[in-house]
């Protein structure tokens, strides 16, 4: 089985199992008094310690979850009760489903946030809270979260980030880069699945969203999930872009789009662990039953739709109505090898020469893909 999905969860670290393994073994609540519940609680709190000293933040603003849809839901009701509330287009179903009325931000062809359209929402509504991914989970592309700050700055609105795709592929500092809070996932750079964090700068009064015991300073309730939280602090160290994962990625890019593919969003500064890849005439899901039969894992789009495959929102955003139920996502794990991506490539080339009829679907730009017939 050759996985390439890593952007729906990466595969646990080995410094994060070691990590996991040996919180189990210390056992205890972290918010009980006796001797077991300190040792917990000191194995919590160096875990916050790593987390916060990773986003430039203070411990104390580091509010432990289960992950970043549980993150998400807290920053729109923490800080968008009162507020309109302004959300990019290709935002991940985790803001949608949180803000189901709000206001969207459009994004350009390349799938990058309409910054221009932005300053004008925030003119009409500028004590807003906008909701902008660091990097979108479908394309990998990267919105400009240093000019929505400074926009978000000057109107007086709040910015938070979904920064779960780009903790270890684009690692940035985007408390700095004007965010009053950002949302991450462990399991997505190699923690176990159900540790999550909203990392916020300091100031900010948060409402808990789940109320319970008065955990993470009442802001929110439930033990800690100590075993999740401890492997999260270890891999948020080991987690780092990788010149080599671009490589690759460029290299199936290019062998797919010889192949019929087109890459969408390549124009645009992505991650670099992840392509879309679209077959004109042929259905997402007839293309990831053809793979898995190969046994290739990939996806179409998001993980987080009960199995099913759908038209892309993401790519309906970026005016691509014509692919958007036939792209999927080719996402580079931590620990791939050459091997992976060669193997993935004639499992490519066999799929595409049996099933790809390239239509005359009317794209004429190079705004969309950077595929040599959508060039000419």
């Amino acid at each position: 089985m050759i996985y390439l999905d890593a952007n729906a969860t990466e595969p646990l670290r080995p410094e994060a199992r070691a990590a996991v393994l040996s919180a189990l073994d210390q056992g205890g609540n972290p918010s009980s008094v006796h001797q077991a519940g300190r040792a917990a609680r000191k194995v919590l709190e160096e875990a916050r310690e790593r987390v916060a000293e990773f986003a430039n933040a203070r411990p104390s603003d580091v509010i432990f979850c289960a992950g970043a849809t549980e993150a998400d839901a807290l920053a729109v009701h923490a800080f968008g009760a009162n507020r309109p509330i302004l959300v990019g287009a290709t935002e991940h179903a985790a803001i949608r489903a949180a803000a189901p009325c709000a206001i969207t931000i459009p994004v350009r062809a390349n799938g990058q946030a309409d910054m221009v359209a932005l300053e004008r929402l925030l003119v009409v509504h500028p004590d807003a809270l906008v909701c902008l991914m660091a990097a979108n989970n479908e394309t990998g592309v990267l919105h400009d979260i240093e000019i929505a700050g400074k926009l978000c700055s000057n109107a007086g609105a709040l910015l938070h980030v979904d920064a779960a795709q780009a903790i270890g592929r684009a690692n940035q500092n985007w408390l700095a880069l004007g965010a009053a809070s950002l949302a991450i996932s462990g399991h997505k750079f190699g923690a176990p699945v159900g540790a999550g964090a909203l990392i916020t700068r300091p100031g900010l009064d948060i409402q808990p969203l789940i109320k319970g015991g008065g955990q993470e300073l009442g802001r929110r309730g439930g033990t800690s999930a100590l075993p999740a939280i401890a492997g999260m602090a270890v891999a948020i160290g080991a987690a780092y872009p990788s010149e080599q994962i671009a490589t690759w990625r460029d290299e199936i890019e290019a062998f797919c789009c010889a192949h019929g593919a087109l890459a969408i969003g390549a124009t645009a500064p992505r991650l670099p662990n992840t392509t879309c890849l679209a077959l004109p005439g042929v259905r997402a899901e007839t293309q990831l039953i053809a793979l898995d039969m190969a046994g290739i894992c990939v996806s179409a789009g998001s993980a987080c739709s009960s199995g099913k495959v759908a038209a892309s929102h993401v790519l309906l955003a970026m005016g691509l109505e014509q692919l958007a139920d036939q792209a999927i996502r080719v996402s580079l794990p931590w620990n791939a090898e050459a091997s992976m991506v060669q193997k993935f490539q004639s499992a490519y080339a066999n799929m595409a020469s049996r099933l790809a009829k390239r239509d005359s679907i009317g794209l004429t730009t190079a705004d969309h893909c950077k595929d040599p017939i959508c060039l000419k």
